[in-house]
Order: structure tokens, then C-alpha cells, then sequence
């Protein structure tokens, strides 16, 4: 194991002389699970692990990195024992847990590939990512074992986390890590898009250090020893800015992860438990900021330790960044990627930051604003962010969708489908999605999964999803709907629709606004033209 860098040198004079130093040092050999846990485990009883129950007052359980390794190598048999080999999917659909990462580290340490679902997801969400990833292995608790066993595809192996402890205590520890290089598989990750259902964006295990040099910039945990203070978010495990950003790359450096089973977000908790457990580092998608703001004093209520706090997700605004600094102290940067591609744009105390900016692009990454046919605009136009084709942190490619994986490229540049304008000082400024995907509450939403569900209700004649602006959730889903002939356009209706959505798909993805409408805005070929529904008037336009 090589230990991985991001090639950030922290004496460089100034920004431009740190990206003209950067180069990347990404061994060839490399397997992310081994990185992430074995390197670690030296004996010395280092933390890997804090992990805490739903009472943000309760005890802490701490794991060490030898102990982790254990865990995953005895695992790895489990695994073995479940006919899981190399290249075959290991789905993971738990809470901030143990199981959790050990489930997710041993599949990678044993060459298989992890794919991590939402403990949110209910059954069309799950029957589509289980189905397509042909998992061999799905684990779940029993809290979620009847939305699981309702989608579970005949041929994958269901497994409770119950029965995985009793058979990882009776297993041997497997040998070393299966042998993979930096461009095998590892992960899929499934995201959102406009013209089918989700997608999965499947990544090599160069996807870590890849990410490196933002993550460095924003944590500095390879060049500051990381200490006792855990790093942590209050995102699933199941994102790749939850699981990717804020469990592998941080054990990767020797800084522990507190896991945290809370129910709900109370402000008041949450800031409690930062102060308590010393929390060192935070992801924080703006959306949990907004409800931050709600408590007033922070700082001197719960004593709060924060070294630094990364933010991504959609813009964190200017009177959200500025609470931020003011409770976190300076250290507050935001940083913009996606998930087929790792963190490329974001700020740094290498210049300062300018509240409302996506910052300027990182070392490692070539980054650029295009039109339409592919050429760089000039300061101040607007054009949808592109990267350059090669980059480490990119991904292999959508799993078993060559032509989708083509549509997302022009030329020699992977399309984010994001829109941004550059300012002549190098800082990007977002202005919206190019193509119908929106965030809301930290989470990529794309219409075209939850239209489906929508129209398996007996009162649904033709759905569209589209989202609307919203000041805390940054956006909120929005459906208009054409009702069947006998349904009445009412609340009660409303509900119906917004508990059918939530029941089969996931809490954010059902719709906080359904607009009846007599009929939808559609183009020649069917397709349902949504810049109109996104309209400020659209509800006056087509709404009953």
C-alpha cells in the first residue's frame, strides 16, 4: 500500500504557482479498501470508528482501525462464502453504521464492486437499482427488510445484518486484498437524469485520489495530522459526498468517522453532538446550514471545535456562507462536482473566497466553460462546465449504457450539464441546470422516476415533474398532474399522490407542490416542454 497523495504543495506563493506544480502520483496498483482501512491498522489503536445510536446523549462506541481490518477481512470470507467474486455487485442499504462501512470496504478489498442505496429508498426505487446492477448480494436491517424483500430480484442473495454478524463471527479473516489496479471497477453510484430512469455512474479506484485535491484543500488531513476529532455529515452513507467524501477518504488518512443513527434533523442536536464529540471536519449540503441558522449562538452554547467544512449540493448563498464562517470559523469552502465526476471547482485559503461563487478550478483538473459546439467562451458568457476527458476522478462510464455514456461527452469534455459565467479574477458563478435535474435538500433529482411512479396511480392521466425554487430546500419537487375522469382535484387527492410517491420512492423525491392541470405543455413528438412549467406563470397556465 502506497498511501495515496493529492500533490498539493502548501508552500507554492500563490494559486497559480500551485497548479502549475500540482502532478498526479497515482500508483497503478491500488485498491481503495485496503488505502481506506488496512494502512492503519498497525497496532497502534488509532480510531477509525465513533459511533453513536439515535440519542445524540448517548454512549459511543469506538472502532480502531485494527479492528476494522478484521471486521472487513472476515467479512471478505462471508463474502466469498456468498459466491461474491471479483467484478460482481455487493449492494449496501444501511444507516451511518458499522456494518455500513465495513460492508462497503471489504467488497472493495475483495475486488467486487459496492453499490450503496439509500436507507430512504422504498420499492420502485430499489427494484430499478437492484435490477440493473444484477446485484449478487443485497444487506439491509430489519428496518428495512420489507421494502427490500418487495423489490428483491430472483437471482441476488438477501442478507440481514443480523445474519452477517453471526457469520462474520464464525469466519476466518481472508489473505491480502484481491489485486486490483487504479482503473478497475469499485463503485456504482446511481444518479439522477431527464430522459430515463436513474443511471449507474461506475467508478475505478482511482475515484479517490482523483477527488484528492479539493478534499486536501478544503481538510488538510495529509498535510496536518488528522487527531482524535471525528469527521462527519448528516448525508447518507449512500451519496458519493456521504460515503466517497466523508467516510473513505477521511479513514484513507487516519481521521476517524463518527456514524450517527439520529432520527430527524434537530438543529439543536446536531450541534450538540459536533460540540460534544469534538467533531474535527463536516460536509454540510446547504440545506442543513438553512436549519443550522435557525440557533442562535453555536459557538458559545455548544463549544464547537471545527477545523474546516466543506459544502456541496447547490449554492450555499451569501447569508448562509457568512453564518457558516461565523459558527465554523474561516475555514468554511465550497466545492462543486458531481457524481460522475469528483470535486473539480471550489475555494481555497489560497485566495478569498467570494460568497455566492463556485470558486476557481483545482489543481489536477481542467475545467472549462463550452458551447455548443464544443468551443471555450469568453469572461463573463455563459456556458454549460466541462471536463477534460482523462481526469482521475472521472468515471468509467454509465454500467452496461455505452450510449449514454457517449451523450455525456463532446469531443475530448464530459458535460456536467451545469451553466456557469467566469469572471476575469478565474471564479465561476453558477446559473442553473442545462438539462431538468435540480437539488433538493442536497440531493440530484431528475423527474423522469418519479413521473413513473406518478403514473401508476389509478388517478393520474399524465404527470410532469419539475422543480421549484424554494429558500431552505433550494429546490422543492413540484408535479403537475392531468387527473383520470371520477378523481377530484383536491387535498385530499394531493395527498394521495404525495404518499404513493413517498411510499415507493424516496422522502425528497415526493412532490411538495401538486398543481392539477387540464392539460400539459408537449412538443410535436410528445415530449412534455417543462421550461414552461418552470415558468413563474406556469401554475396560472395550465393549473385548473
Amino acid at each position: 500500500m502506497s498511501g495515496l497523495r493529492s500533490g498539493i504543495d502548501w508552500s507554492a506563493p500563490d494559486w497559480e504557482e500551485l497548479r502549475r506544480r500540482h502532478r498526479w502520483t497515482i500508483p497503478a496498483d491500488l485498491n481503495v479498501g485496503a488505502e481506506a482501512c488496512d494502512r492503519h491498522a498497525d497496532g497502534s489503536g488509532r480510531i477509525a470508528l465513533r459511533l453513536l445510536g439515535p440519542d445524540p446523549e448517548g454512549p459511543v462506541e469506538s472502532i480502531t482501525f485494527d479492528e476494522l481490518a478484521d471486521a472487513t477481512d472476515r467479512c471478505r470470507t462471508v463474502l466469498g462464502g456468498l459466491g461474491v467474486r471479483a467484478g460482481d455487485r455487493v449492494a449496501v442499504m444501511l444507516p451511518q453504521a458499522r456494518e455500513t462501512a465495513v460492508l462497503h470496504l471489504a467488497a472493495l478489498k475483495h475486488g467486487a464492486i459496492s453499490v450503496p442505496l439509500s436507507p430512504l429508498f422504498r420499492e420502485e426505487a430499489l427494484r430499478h437499482r437492484l435490477g440493473h446492477s444484477e446485484a449478487a448480494v443485497v444487506v439491509t436491517d430489519e428496518e428495512h427488510l420489507p421494502f427490500v424483500e418487495q423489490a428483491l430480484p430472483e437471482r441476488t442473495r438477501l442478507v440481514t445484518t443480523a445474519e452477517l454478524a453471526r457469520l462474520v463471527a464464525r469466519a476466518e479473516r481472508a489473505g491480502r486484498p484481491h489485486p486490483t489496479g487504479r482503473d478497475d471497477p469499485a463503485m456504482l453510484l446511481y444518479t439522477s437524469g431527464t430522459t430515463g430512469l436513474p443511471r449507474g455512474a461506475l467508478h475505478a479506484h482511482r475515484f479517490i485520489p482523483g477527488r484528492l485535491t479539493g478534499f486536501e484543500l478544503a481538510h488538510r488531513l495529509e498535510s496536518r495530522p488528522p487527531g482524535d476529532g471525528p469527521f462527519w455529515t448528516p448525508s447518507d452513507w449512500a451519496w458519493v459526498g456521504g460515503l466517497v467524501d466523508c467516510v473513505l477518504t477521511p479513514l484513507a488518512f487516519g481521521c476517524p468517522v463518527l456514524g450517527w443513527q439520529r432520527v430527524g434533523f434537530d438543529p439543536e442536536a446536531v450541534l450538540s453532538v459536533i460540540g460534544r464529540l469534538r467533531v474535527r471536519s463536516l460536509f454540510l449540503a446547504p440545506t442543513a446550514v438553512q436549519r443550522l441558522r435557525q440557533v442562535e449562538g453555536p459557538v458559545s452554547r455548544f463549544g464547537l471545535a471545527v477545523e474546516s467544512v466543506h459544502c456541496a449540493g447547490e449554492p450555499l448563498g451569501v447569508e448562509p456562507y457568512r453564518w457558516a464562517v461565523e459558527a465554523f470559523g474561516p475555514n468554511v469552502h465550497e466545492l462543486y462536482g458531481m457524481t460522475e465526476m469528483g470535486a473539480t471547482i471550489g475555494n481555497s485559503s489560497f485566495f478569498p473566497a467570494r460568497a455566492g461563487s463556485m470558486g476557481r478550478p483545482y489543481p489536477g483538473h481542467d475545467v472549462a466553460l463550452i458551447d455548443g459546439a464544443g468551443g471555450r467562451v469568453p469572461a463573463g458568457a455563459l456556458g454549460e462546465v466541462a471536463v477534460r476527458r482523462g481526469d482521475p476522478g472521472m468515471f468509467l462510464g454509465y454500467f452496461r449504457d455505452p450510449e449514454a455514456t457517449a451523450e455525456r461527452f463532446r469531443g475530448d469534455w464530459l458535460l456536467t450539464g451545469d451553466l456557469a459565467r467566469c469572471d476575469p479574477d478565474g471564479y465561476f458563478w453558477y446559473e442553473g441546470r442545462a438539462d431538468d435535474v435540480f437539488n433538493t435538500s442536497g440531493y440530484r433529482v431528475g423527474p423522469t422516476e418519479i413521473e413513473a411512479v406518478l403514473h401508476q396511480h389509478p388517478a393520474v392521466e399524465h404527470a410532469a415533474v419539475v422543480g421549484e425554487p424554494d429558500p431552505e430546500r433550494g429546490h422543492v419537487v413540484k408535479a403537475f398532474v392531468v387527473l383520470r375522469s371520477g378523481w377530484a382535484a383536491d387535498a385530499g387527492t394531493a395527498t394521495l399522490l404525495q404518499h404513493h410517491v413517498r411510499e415507493r420512492l424516496a422522502l425528497y423525491q415526493m412532490p411538495r407542490r401538486v398543481v392539477f392541470a387540464r392539460a400539459l405543455p408537449l412538443t410535436t413528438t410528445g415530449k412534455v416542454r417543462r421550461a414552461e412549467l418552470r415558468a413563474s406563470d406556469a401554475d396560472a397556465l395550465w393549473g385548473l
